[in-house]
């Protein structure tokens, strides 16, 4: 069988969320069935690390898909073209995008539909784009995987499809993170914030991702606690720079609040091991990975109690209103003060994550791609 993918997002050391989600499942299938040809499809020049074997043959189309003109001219121009070409059996799509000009069986895979929701983040020539294409994707679609059952609900009802041909394929978690001993903890915080223990934001800097009134919240933590807390940033910058608020919060707690930018694999397993709690306080997530990494850390997470995220934490994280900031204090405060509440969320976080795999999430999405072909 000849298997064509859109691998576009596979990008060296650039892994975002719908990256990994490539990366995991794709590595597994194309290992785990080697009677088949996979043809993975780059916009630009790729890494060798992303041909997982020998049954894997990469094709590169130009232009790279930077812009929203040109993801639509690759995907409605171009790929119909190679599809034909290399008389694909089946065309698998990992972030959404698919040609709505072909015959052949395609397994789409959209992770969420913010840009709905929350269009105000999203820039404006993306945002209409999105609008005017996810229809077509998700209608056009033989077999529609999404990450949540929250997304698959909120995809069924925006999209009026037919709910038979969504699934759900949980995201997974890698074998990265892992609880610290002590003395890397100690030696961790001794280089990061002179010693301090410190609550930690791991994600893109984006306004969805709600780090404004995060920082507000620690900023209420430590008014009311008088506490030698700190708070970590980590991540890059999406679409564009720190909001107003953002700045001026950053500016107020200057040696309170420390940014990191984005850090390296080995860099944030200690960072995050190493923390006080995880706070991941989005004001929308399709899934939210960092959940499972801060499960899998060892160290508490405090979450919103919107969207996906009740879903992947389930009752192993502390959720709070993510417009709140007074919740969001709040939730720092007793993670603070109460050690018990500590352990007793590592503990429940620590069960939750072995309930998501990365090998069953690929075991079931080979399963549904059997269903089309």
């Amino acid at each position: 069988m000849r298997i064509a993918v859109n691998t576009r997002l596979l990008l060296k050391d650039k892994l975002e969320g719908i990256g990994w989600f490539s990366y995991e499942i794709l590595k597994r299938i194309v290992k785990q069935h080697p009677e088949h040809k996979f043809y993975f499809i780059f916009d630009r020049k790729y890494a060798t690390e992303f041909i997982f074997s020998d049954n894997v043959f990469p094709i590169v189309l130009f232009p790279p898909t930077r812009l929203p003109f040109l993801i639509t001219w690759f995907f409605q121009r171009r790929i119909p073209k190679v599809l034909k070409k290399i008389n694909a059996d089946v065309f698998i799509s990992p972030d959404g995008w698919i040609p709505c000009n072909t015959e052949i069986p395609i397994m789409n895979v959209i992770h969420d539909i913010n840009f709905v929701h929350h269009s105000e983040f999203v820039p404006k020539m993306y945002s209409r784009h999105f609008k005017k294409w996810f229809p077509c994707f998700a209608k056009k679609a033989t077999a529609l995987v999404t990450v949540s059952e929250y997304s698959k609900k909120d995809i069924i009802k925006v999209f009026d499809i037919d709910a038979n041909k969504v699934s759900v394929v949980y995201n997974g978690v890698g074998s990265n993170f892992k609880p610290l001993d002590k003395e890397t903890i100690l030696q961790t915080r001794r280089l990061v914030t002179s010693g301090e223990p410190y609550f930690i934001f791991v994600g893109s800097i984006h306004p969805r991702k709600n780090l404004n009134n995060i920082l507000e919240g620690f900023i209420t933590f430590k008014k009311k606690t008088k506490s030698s807390v700190k708070f970590v940033i980590v991540g890059s910058k999406m679409f564009r720079n720190f909001q107003q608020k953002e700045q001026d919060n950053i500016k107020q707690m200057r040696d309170d609040i420390i940014f990191l930018g984005r850090q390296s694999a080995d860099k944030l397993l200690n960072l995050l091991g190493s923390a006080l709690a995880l706070t991941y306080i989005s004001l929308f997530e399709g899934f939210g990975i960092p959940i499972l990494e801060g499960f899998q850390a060892g160290v508490p997470v405090i979450t919103s109690n919107v969207t996906a995220m009740p879903e992947v934490a389930n009752n192993a994280a502390i959720l709070v209103n993510p417009l709140s900031v007074a919740e969001i204090a709040n939730a720092m405060q007793r993670i603070w003060e109460n050690p018990d509440l500590r352990l007793e969320l590592i503990i429940k976080g620590q069960k939750r994550v072995k309930e998501f795999s990365w090998e069953q999430s690929a075991q079931k999405f080979w399963h549904i791609l059997e269903t089309i072909i």
